[in-house]
């Protein structure tokens, strides 16, 4: 589904354009995924004000939207977002943080999906198959369900609202349509760290910013987080020393060490 050699492409043009990802994203998360941008070779941004955010969105090359901590005004800066980037052609990433445990966190994201500006939907198990009409609710924000258990409601939500739809877990599923490819890259290390799976979104909108075909954007960004995890977790003794080797990792990629992506 992705080779080495184009992943390696789209990650040089990454370093080279330093596309702005703009993210309007929760207060747990606002570090680390700036951090791992950064690492990547990306340009974060962050935003909450109703006041700037068609501007800077004028600037991205991709927008993130994160529903970790969803207030009224935030909702309604990412609407504003929303629009604009779909005027502007800018890739849209929705995060849907919690959706299923709360009205607020399942309703808002389907509002934005029937607005038409979601490009990619990436979330746990228990979050699609909320988003989907699953009635089952979740624990907080962790999933209760293993990725292939969302498989038909990953491809539901594709075919409604035509938008890429990643299922996050111990293998990532990636949907678009009729199509389906699963990244088998990944450490279980990771789950233990606050915004590891905020972070991968934000490695899926930076492949987005320079990849035009997002089903492909989003198997690559998955792809690089769990080989990075992976890489990782072979020197951590924790997931406090992860952490920084992860950002290491990611900084430090070369082209032989994509070999170790494992897509099907």
């Amino acid at each position: 589904m992705i080779r080495m050699d184009e992943t390696w492409k789209r990650l040089e043009q990454i370093r080279i354009k330093k596309p702005l990802v703009l993210n309007i994203t929760n207060v747990v998360v606002t570090n680390i995924t700036a951090n791992v941008l950064l690492a990547l070779g990306a340009s974060p941004a962050m935003s909450v004000s109703e006041d700037e955010i068609e501007e800077l969105v004028s600037l991205a090359g991709a927008l993130v939207l994160n529903l970790g901590t969803p207030s009224r005004s935030q909702v309604r800066t990412m609407d504003l977002a929303g629009k604009k980037a779909r005027e502007l052609g800018v890739p849209v990433v929705l995060d849907p943080v919690g959706a299923g445990a709360s009205k607020t966190r399942t309703e808002t994201p389907l509002e934005f999906l029937e607005k038409g500006f979601v490009d990619v939907l990436r979330g746990n198990a228990s979050e699609i198959m909320a988003l989907a009409g699953s009635t089952e609710k979740p624990r907080g924000v962790d999933s209760l369900h293993k990725s292939d258990q969302a498989v038909e409601a990953a491809f539901g939500l594709s075919q409604k609202y035509g938008c890429v739809v990643c299922v996050s877990g111990e293998k990532d599923v990636v949907v678009s349509g009729q199509n389906i490819c699963r990244v088998l890259n990944g450490q279980a290390l990771m789950t233990l760290i606050t915004g590891m799976g905020c972070s991968s979104t934000c490695l899926v909108a930076a492949f987005a910013a320079v990849e035009k075909d997002l089903l492909k954007a989003t198997a690559m960004g998955m792809a690089v987080m769990g080989l990075c995890g992976e890489l990782a977790a072979k020197e951590a003794q924790g997931p406090g020393t992860l952490e920084t080797i992860f950002l290491d990792k990611l900084y430090s990629l070369e082209e032989k060490v994509l070999q170790g992506i494992r897509v099907e």
